[in-house]
C-alpha cells in the first residue's frame, strides 16, 4: 500500500530522493530506523528498501544494499533483453518490406528517391539550396501568375547569384503580364546575360529544373508542400513541356504581336479565347495572370470594342472577328526582326 506523500517521491531504488538518502543511509548505518522517522519517505516501503522489523513492529530494517543491487540489475537486464528482442522484431520486419518494394522506391545509388514529399517552407527551402548547390549547368523554370513583385524575386536572388557565380545558364518562362513589373526587369539586368526569359499567354504551374536530373512542383495550392521529382522518365518528361513552351514563347526583349484587329489588345485577344471555350472570369484571371477586376475591365472594354450589349452576344462577336482561338505566336524571324536596336 502506498503511504501518504507517495506521489511527493516519483523514482526508482537506483535515484533516491534526498529525504530517503539520509533515512535509509541511517538505517543500513545503525542497523534499523524508527518507523515515525520512516513517515515522511514511505518511497523506501513502496521500493521495499525498508520493511517492518518482525520482532518490532515500530521499527523498519533495511534491505541490504547487495539484494538491491540484484534486484536493480535483474530489472535493467530484463529491460535490455525486451529491448534487444523487439529491435530484432522491426529489423526482421522491415527488412522484409524493403524487399517488397526493392524495384520500384529508388533510382541510382547515390542518386536519392525517385519522389520525395518536401512539408513546409524550410524542407522546401533546404531542397532548393542543396540542387543550387549541386547544379553545374542549366536550370529552367516556370514562373505563373502576375506581376513579379520586388519580395518574391528577392527570395531566389541569392540562388540565382550562386548560380551565376558557377557560369551555370538559366531560361525563365513567365506570363505576358509579368512584363508590366518594373522588378523582373531590374531582376534581369541584375543577372545579364546568365538568365534569358520568355513570356506566354499562359505557363503551367511553377516548376524548377536542376542540370535536367532533378525537378521541384507545388504539392498543394498554397505551395506549402512540394514535390521533389528525381526519376528520368518523370523528369525528361517535363524538360518536354518546357522545350515546348520555350519554343511557343516570346522573348521578353520583342513585343508582343499585333492582333491584326484595330481596337484589340494582345491580353484582350487571350481573353476571347478563353470565353470563347466558356470559362468563368476568375478562370480566366488565374490563367493569365492578372486580378478577376482587370479581367472584368478587359472584358467591359472588349465589348465596347465589338459592340456586344451581352456576354452571349459578346460570344457571337467574338467569333465572327475570329478571336476564338489562340493569338497567333510571334514567328522566331520575325523575333529577331522586331528586337530593338542594341547599338
Amino acid at each position: 500500500m502506498a503511504g501518504p506523500g507517495t506521489d511527493e517521491h516519483p523514482h526508482g531504488a537506483d535515484r533516491l530522493c534526498e529525504a530517503g538518502d539520509r533515512v535509509y543511509s541511517r538505517a543500513v548505518r545503525r542497523g534499523r530506523v524508527a518507523r515515525r522517522d520512516a513517515e515522511t519517505v514511505p518511497c523506501l516501503l513502496e521500493l521495499a528498501l525498508l520493511h517492518p522489523d518482525p520482532d518490532d513492529m515500530d521499527w523498519l530494517v533495511p534491505t541490504s544494499p547487495q539484494e538491491v543491487m540484484t534486484r536493480l540489475l535483474r530489472g535493467v537486464y530484463d529491460e535490455v533483453s525486451e529491448s534487444q528482442r523487439r529491435m530484432g522484431s522491426a529489423v526482421a520486419a522491415f527488412e522484409w518490406y524493403a524487399g517488397l518494394g526493392g524495384r520500384t522506391s529508388t533510382v541510382g545509388a547515390g542518386e536519392g528517391t525517385a519522389l520525395r514529399v518536401l512539408d513546409g517552407p524550410s524542407r522546401i527551402q533546404a531542397a532548393l539550396d542543396e540542387a543550387t548547390e549541386a547544379c553545374t549547368t542549366e536550370v529552367l523554370t516556370v514562373q505563373p501568375g502576375g506581376i513579379r513583385r520586388e519580395h518574391e524575386l528577392s527570395e531566389g536572388l541569392h540562388r540565382a547569384l550562386a548560380l551565376r557565380g558557377r557560369g551555370v545558364r538559366m531560361r525563365d518562362l513567365y506570363n505576358h503580364v509579368a512584363r508590366h513589373g518594373q522588378g523582373l526587369l531590374n531582376y534581369l539586368d541584375l543577372m545579364g546575360d546568365a538568365v534569358e526569359a520568355r513570356t506566354l499567354d499562359e505557363v503551367i504551374d511553377r516548376l524548377i529544373l536542376f542540370d535536367r536530373t532533378v525537378a521541384f512542383v507545388p504539392a498543394n495550392a498554397d505551395r506549402t508542400m512540394a514535390l521533389e521529382l528525381r526519376h528520368p522518365a518523370l523528369v525528361e518528361y517535363l524538360v518536354t513541356v518546357f522545350d515546348r513552351l520555350w519554343r511557343l514563347a516570346i522573348p521578353l526583349t520583342a513585343p508582343l504581336p499585333d492582333t491584326g484587329i484595330e481596337g484589340i489588345s494582345h491580353r484582350e485577344q487571350s481573353i476571347a479565347a478563353l470565353l470563347a471555350e466558356g470559362h468563368q472570369d476568375a478562370v480566366i484571371a488565374e490563367r493569365l495572370g492578372i486580378s478577376v477586376r482587370t479581367c472584368r475591365a478587359h472584358i467591359a472594354r472588349l465589348s465596347e470594342t465589338l459592340g456586344a450589349a451581352s456576354r452571349t452576344q459578346l460570344g457571337v462577336r467574338i467569333a465572327q472577328v475570329g478571336l476564338e482561338g489562340p493569338p497567333r505566336p510571334l514567328d522566331p524571324v520575325e523575333a529577331v526582326i522586331s528586337l530593338p536596336d542594341q547599338a
